[in-house]
């Protein structure tokens, strides 16, 4: 079970601890901030190993028991507990993966269909669907922040937030588009249909990182509520939605109730958007001076999920696939997630 250095994650945390005491360390909040932060993120990983070595230790000395007098509940018990501590084993190997300055904050995600009207709109709702029964099935909270309803079926946009330690990094996987095959439900021909997606995965900027926005730079619009946030946001202009004017990127929420609450929000929302835009635009200039070329086209799919003629779920960045298309739209997505991260 050598996943993580333990005798190394004990020293950084005793280390930062005693940072904690040194005269003057809570007067500058956004050096604590980050020390705090920083040993949170350690105490996680070094109490997940010794509960689950714990539980290691615990199943060992059952199985010894049985050994010497079998119980046929006792050994249910085994088997139970045996299948949950491999999950959490796996789990714990992938966050092993992480290594990106942003894996471990919660992930904004944005789903917009591509061309084809209803067709590519009900597509991006089952995505928002898979993600969501993602989300549920390996603990994550989600919170929808935006959903604008398709025409007849589906959806126009959604954004939401997955929140939980490395969501982002998990998430980050998904970037991209995703391509659909399948028999049209909405043509009366029963014809073969291509439709696309493409998924925004952005991390949630936290305090300690500094984005500067000047006031001047925004437009900042009300409207009321609309969509899958409940009747009750609809009678007031709840809804927020924040225009940076330099770069006229958009960003919307309307899942609060209050004004304010939506506006701070947004305003998070707005920094992750800044932060990814000005990391690309340096990634682009070290490809530029490197000579790279880069295929921006929209049918650069990184993910083809085929229903028909037959049913397979392929990633083209890694080759990994598999034939149980229904099992991953309902969200069994970590081997597609973990595949990415090793390669």
């Amino acid at each position: 079970m050598n996943l993580f250095d333990i005798a190394k994650l004990k020293l950084q945390l005793q280390e930062l601890e005693k940072q904690t005491g040194e005269p003057g360390f809570w007067n500058d909040s956004q050096t604590s901030g980050k020390v705090l932060s920083e040993m949170k993120k350690i105490k996680t990983k070094y109490d997940t190993y010794m509960k689950h070595e714990a539980e290691l230790n615990n199943l060992i000395e059952i199985s010894q028991l049985l050994q010497a007098e079998y119980d046929e509940t006792m050994a249910k018990e085994v088997i139970k507990g045996t299948k949950g501590l491999i999950k959490n084993i796996e789990k714990l190997e992938i966050a092993t993966l992480f290594s990106g300055k942003y894996d471990n904050n919660n992930a904004i995600v944005t789903i917009h269909p591509g061309a084809g009207g209803t067709e590519s709109q009900d597509w991006a709702e089952m995505l928002y669907r898979m993600y969501t029964r993602w989300a549920t099935q390996n603990e994550f909270t989600v919170k929808e922040l935006d959903y604008l309803e398709g025409d007849e079926a589906g959806l126009k946009s959604v954004t939401f937030e997955i929140i939980g330690e490395n969501s982002y990094g998990y998430m980050k996987c998904e970037k991209g588009v995703h391509r659909l095959v399948r028999i049209s439900p909405f043509d009366s021909g029963g014809r073969r249909h291509t439709s696309f997606a493409s998924v925004e995965v952005l991390p949630e900027i936290t305090d300690d990182i500094e984005i500067e926005i000047n006031p001047d730079d925004l437009r900042i619009d009300t409207y009321r509520a609309s969509g899958a946030g409940g009747q009750h946001i609809n009678k007031t202009s709840s809804a927020v939605r924040i225009t940076h004017i330099p770069t006229n990127i958009v960003v919307a929420c309307q899942s609060e109730r209050s004004q304010i609450q939506n506006r701070e929000t947004a305003m998070r929302m707005l920094k992750s958007k800044l932060l990814d835009l000005k990391e690309k635009e340096q990634k682009e200039k070290m490809e530029d001076l490197k000579g790279e070329q880069k295929d921006i086209a929209w049918g650069s799919q990184i993910r083809s999920y085929v229903f028909c003629p037959y049913t397979m779920v392929k990633d083209h960045r890694t080759n990994y696939e598999v034939g149980n298309v229904e099992a991953v739209m309902n969200g069994d997505l970590n081997g597609f997630m973990e595949s990415y991260l090793k390669s």
